[in-house]
């Protein structure tokens, strides 16, 4: 309705104006375009939470690093990414790379406390009873802790699965590579068409909103099976 009023001197297109430009730009642009993104966010959500797991765990194991670790994500989830990307632009000379970089950063913070949190929620009497069996810190976390955290760190990454295209995009935005939905975004913006940079940015959000069901479904099985009740009807 903003849009075919025109409330917004323009800005805000009708939306049969967004879909006949999608209509129109094709499926083989759209493609070319979301497809780098989509690879960097992918890359981006796997190192970013790789490396905030294994620090959680080890922050578990070795609970006197845990200050420098917490200090560590603080720090990557405050630091604006658009202060960090020209520090990142010079550190890495390939273009992929920082925006790779951006996107890690963009999920590291989240993953990284739901999954200590979830490391650390179980019973103490699991616990107990691990190392009245003998078995260590190690034998600890294996056996009862990992499983129990599994529901804490996929809320995580639920959360962390639309941060990762937002960081590979902003990281597009900057960096400009030769294609992505950054740079498709900046020419349509340039171009002063207003239906372009909406679609862009509609369907950039359905990618992230895809990204985070597929890990939604993923969770419910996973929660199951952590609860005890995969088995059950």
């Amino acid at each position: 309705m903003a849009g075919h009023f025109e409330w917004f001197k323009g800005t805000i297109p009708t939306p049969w104006a967004v879909v006949e430009t999608i209509h129109d730009k094709g499926w083989e642009y759209y493609a070319n375009n979301f497809g780098p993104t989509i690879e960097l966010s992918l890359r981006g959500f796997f190192w970013g939470n790789v490396l905030a797991i294994g620090l959680a765990l080890l922050v578990v194991v070795i609970p006197l690093i845990e200050g420098v670790a917490t200090q560590l994500a603080i720090i990557s989830y405050c630091t604006p990414i658009i202060a960090v990307a020209p520090i990142i632009q010079v550190a890495f000379a390939e273009v992929q790379t920082m925006i790779v970089f951006l996107a890690a950063i963009s999920v590291f913070f989240t993953t990284m406390i739901g999954t200590l949190s979830g490391l650390r929620s179980p019973h103490q009497a699991s616990l107990d009873l691990v190392k009245v069996y003998g078995g260590g810190a190690i034998s600890q976390l294996i056996r009862v802790r990992i499983v129990s955290a599994l529901p804490s760190t996929f809320a995580a990454l639920k959360i962390a699965a639309p941060a990762a295209v937002l960081g590979a995009v902003l990281g597009e935005f900057l960096a400009m590579p030769e294609k992505g939905a950054g740079p498709a975004l900046i020419i349509s913006q340039q171009a002063g068409d207003i239906p372009a940079v909406w679609a862009i940015a509609l369907l950039t959000g359905a990618v992230a909103g895809i990204g985070y069901a597929i890990v939604a479904v993923i969770s419910v099985y996973v929660t199951r099976y952590s609860t005890g009740t995969a088995g059950s009807k």
